[in-house]
């Protein structure tokens, strides 16, 4: 008998997941990039990531990255500062065992400025989740 729990050093969410749209908008950020200043001391809140998900801890930086319609655009690095993993119940109540769920807190490490952003993304997402292709 063993336990499945994912690995992983990319933070990737969704906006219902708690990808900060208000901070992180990509149109604005080409034309006045978001800066570390602009969210230094902020520390922002995910939820409701499928599956049991360990992601490296601080100091270890994680990618950030904003899940838009199933395709990554990369944003920057955070670093975790809690998780916590939890059973996903059905809305009776009940356990499928396997389903859990993963939120947590983090803080932003930097923040890739656009022309950055586009080669990043271009070169470390998957092709079939990259935003540019």
């Amino acid at each position: 008998m063993g336990s499945f729990v994912e690995i992983n050093d990319t933070l990737q969410l969704t906006t219902e997941q708690g990808f900060p749209v208000h901070i992180f908008d990509l149109e604005k950020h080409q034309k006045t990039p978001v800066t570390l200043k602009d969210v230094e001391g902020m520390v922002f809140e995910f939820k409701d990531k499928p599956s049991a998900r360990l992601f490296q801890i601080d100091p270890v930086r994680v990618y950030f990255v904003h899940n838009v319609n199933g395709k990554w655009l990369f944003w920057g690095r955070v670093l975790i500062q809690s998780q916590k993993i939890e059973k996903q119940l059905n809305v009776d109540g009940s356990w499928d065992e396997g389903s859990w769920k993963t939120s947590g807190t983090y803080t932003i490490l930097n923040v890739y400025d656009p022309e950055y952003q586009h080669t990043f993304t271009l070169n470390e997402a998957p092709d079939d989740r990259n935003y540019y292709k």
